[in-house]
């Protein structure tokens, strides 16, 4: 795989070490069966066929993350208990969720930001995986259970990624 311009790549071991304009990820893929080395300006990675290309996957992932970075926006959509959302340190806090009095939390994953305005959420981060696990950990606190999901379409959706 080449490497992303922009991209500076370092190996050491098993770590993979990626540094770009928006930050820095770190990854260790320890797997007895692959081999990884950097050649002219390429990574390499051989042995099992699935774990390789699992490999190479995350780390172009990684790669675009730190140079692009990843960005979603959820929109709140409620019907008759109007939603508020407070973010405290690293957790979400939802209020008023179906009129319950207790809030519900959701955590915020790794360097993920995240910015509440009005009735849109906007998450950003430059890990792919650290910004679609807080957006699961919304979708998940806000799960609407033993009602009837046709009438109750509370909750938050993913409207631009």
């Amino acid at each position: 795989m080449k490497i992303i311009d922009g991209a500076k790549i370092e190996l050491v071991g098993t770590k993979v070490k990626i540094s770009g304009a928006k930050g820095t990820l770190e990854r260790d893929f320890a797997h007895p069966e692959i081999k990884m080395e950097l050649k002219n300006g390429e990574f390499l990675v051989t042995g099992d066929k699935a774990m390789t290309n699992t490999i190479l996957a995350h780390v172009k992932n990684m790669a675009f993350g730190v140079i692009n970075g990843y960005s979603a926006k959820l929109k709140m959509l409620y019907s008759h208990f109007p939603i508020g959302v407070e973010i405290k340190g690293k957790d979400i806090m939802i209020k008023n969720f179906l009129g319950e009095k207790q809030p519900r939390k959701a955590r915020i994953i790794g360097q993920t930001k995240v910015e509440s305005k009005g009735q849109e959420m906007s998450i950003s981060g430059i890990s792919k995986e650290e910004v679609g696990q807080t957006i699961a950990n919304i979708k998940s606190a806000t799960r609407i259970r033993n009602r009837d999901s046709r009438v109750f379409q509370d909750g938050f959706y993913v409207i631009d990624q």
